[in-house]
């Protein structure tokens, strides 16, 4: 297992927003990366120039993981495999469509990713082994 830490986006909107976890962030140990896809969804919700400031800040102070092709295949079989097992719909597949992808990169990489997004993760460690770490 390495020793590098993606945040999800749901970390970083509550750090953002409420600073909800701004001294657990910086007392994190291990090589902090970035998922492209968390940074996408953070560039897609930012409204305010600080928000915009906070995205770059974080693209500029940590090198970027990005999924693979293998990853983004490998997401369909996953979010097939959910869809037969669960019954979502189209609309709740697309909402993990993403997660899925930034769960995948961080166990390529053998990355801990830390959320506060229990469900969703939780539901995709059960198709896939993920380190997880949920706040």
């Amino acid at each position: 297992m390495s020793n590098l830490v993606i945040f999800d986006t749901s970390v970083l909107i509550d750090d953002l927003r409420k600073g909800l976890h701004r001294e657990r962030i910086q007392q994190v140990t291990g090589l902090i990366r970035n998922s492209s896809v968390v940074l996408a969804e953070l560039r897609r919700g930012a409204v305010t120039p600080a928000d915009r400031d906070f995205v770059r800040a974080l693209e500029h102070d940590h090198a970027i993981l990005t999924p693979t092709q293998r990853n983004w295949l490998e997401s369909g079989v996953i979010l097939g495999k959910i869809r037969a097992d669960k019954g979502f719909g189209a609309q709740k597949l697309r909402d993990l469509h993403f997660d899925v992808l930034i769960a995948l990169t961080a166990r390529s990489h053998g990355a801990r990713l830390v959320t506060s997004n229990r469900a969703d993760f939780a539901l995709i460690s059960l198709y896939r082994k993920i380190h997880l770490e949920i706040w």
